[in-house]
Order: C-alpha cells, then structure tokens, then sequence
C-alpha cells in the first residue's frame, strides 16, 4: 500500500478537499483583519497548554528566530500577549496569551460561523450529518499534526 491510499480513504481526495475548504476558509470577511502568522501564534497560544518560549513558537509557527521575536514585541505592544519569566529557568521567556488576544479569536470564529451557518443550512440533512459524523476524526488528526515531533 502506498503512502497516498488507504483502503477507507485516499489520502489525495481527503487533501484535496481540505485544501479546497482550507482557501474558502480562510478568506470568509472577519471584523478582525490581521497578518497570518500573527493569528497563528494567537491561536497556537490560546490552545496550548500554557504559555510558550519563543523557541518553541519558532518551530511550531516555522518562522525565524528574528521574526518571531520582532512578531511577540509587537503583539505585546498591543496588548496581546505577554512576556514573563519562565520560573524554571531564569534565562528564558515565557509568551502568555492576554484576554485581549483571546477575544481576537472569539470574535474571529463568531465572524466565520456566522459566515458559516447559512451554508451549512443549504447543504442536505445527510451531509450536515456527515459533517458532524467527521469532527471528531478531524479533530484528533489535528492534534496529531500538532503533536508531531
């Protein structure tokens, strides 16, 4: 068996869909228009389990050591994140998610379901339930991709 087909599901079919639903996604109108990349660190910091070194942020954002510590000034500038101590080990920093930060993705993910609900109302019964049926398996593939060492 190759590594792009499996005998429930190929691996080209299901990439190519979230790659379609990944474009149209990420392009839905939100009220908070900010950089890539400063979402994701955003985001990244509000679903880790606790506040973050910076190069830890540099692996999981795949941004230069530079870049992200230009990036963290900036979102601690404006109230996003904060810099504190890391208590283990005095040299280093660790980057906490502010509730200002925090809102930045509640109010993103409201603006995108709100997007999101009449589409969702136009599609089948059957492929709502489809849908729902796939989250948890998206979901722990998620995490999974997340986890990867």
């Amino acid at each position: 068996m190759d590594d792009t087909s499996h005998d429930d599901l190929d691996v080209d079919t299901f990439t190519t869909a979230i790659e379609q639903f990944n474009r149209f996604y990420i392009r839905l109108p939100v009220l908070e228009k900010l950089p890539f990349t400063t979402l994701s660190v955003l985001d990244t910091l509000a679903f880790s389990e606790g506040p973050m070194r910076l190069t830890d942020l540099t692996r999981t954002e795949q941004v230069s050591q530079p870049g992200i510590t230009q990036l963290v000034t900036r979102l601690e500038r404006d109230g996003l994140v904060e810099r504190r101590p890391d208590p283990s080990d005095g040299r280093a920093v660790l980057v906490h998610i502010t509730e200002a930060g925090r809102r930045i993705g509640r109010s993103r993910r409201e603006d995108r379901s709100r997007h999101l609900a009449p589409l969702l109302a136009r599609l089948t019964p059957e492929q709502r339930q489809a849908i729902a049926a796939a989250l948890p398996a998206l979901t722990r593939l998620a995490e999974l991709g997340r986890d990867r060492p």
